[in-house]
């Protein structure tokens, strides 16, 4: 990325980083998954991929060519602090962002509360992010922003592009339910095999 660009988005974290400020939560997992209930809403007809953020579920779909690909625990705004609700794009992408927060300056690295990855979105003020702390994953915890876990967060960095849309829902209409209900026991069933795999 450009230095001009760099600077651009480094300033845009400055001003959002008041928005994200917040405690975070524990592993998150990706689900392969596939359903015929996701059908891209009108606005994100143009696109490959598009994001669904279901806040009563606390997670978040990947959709591609209208299937969902994965889905991802996610901390969502608590109820002082709620996440924006309504259809939005991707504005900007940042590796390893530093993060400013009433002057103070933290870098990129473990401390940072936004982590690894940063994606804008295009309502001021609010991204998707990583934390420095885990726990807060699958709870009502941010002041706003989706925050993901590490591994979870580099993944779908890797498959989102500026462009791409994310709609962020507050309630759990028939599409919600029929993505993220439908797929509730294998989610059930991949924390057990994670669990079993790290010795929990």
């Amino acid at each position: 990325m450009k230095q001009t660009a760099t600077a651009g988005w480094v300033l845009a974290i400055a001003m959002t980083a008041t928005r994200c400020l917040a405690l975070q939560t524990a592993p998150t997992s990706g689900v392969l998954a596939g359903s015929p209930l996701a059908k891209a809403p009108k606005f994100a007809e143009a696109t490959v991929h598009w994001v669904l953020v279901s806040i009563p579920d606390r997670k978040l779909a990947l959709m591609e060519n209208g299937e969902v690909v994965r889905i991802y625990r996610v901390a969502v705004g608590k109820a002082s602090t709620p996440s924006p609700v309504g259809s939005f794009k991707i504005v900007n992408r940042v590796k390893d962002p530093a993060y400013y927060h009433k002057g103070q300056v933290i870098a990129a690295g473990k401390g940072n509360p936004v982590g690894s990855r940063w994606r804008g979105l295009s309502v001021k003020g609010y991204g998707i992010h990583g934390t420095n702390a885990p726990g807060s994953i699958g709870k009502a915890a941010s002041t706003g922003c989706i925050r993901m876990g590490q591994p979870d967060l580099e993944e779908l960095f890797a498959r989102v592009d500026v462009g791409d849309a994310v709609e962020i829902r507050g309630e759990r209409d028939e599409q919600v339910a029929g993505i993220f209900g439908a797929h509730l026991e294998t989610l059930a069933e991949a924390r057990v095999e994670t669990a079993g795999e790290v010795g929990q």
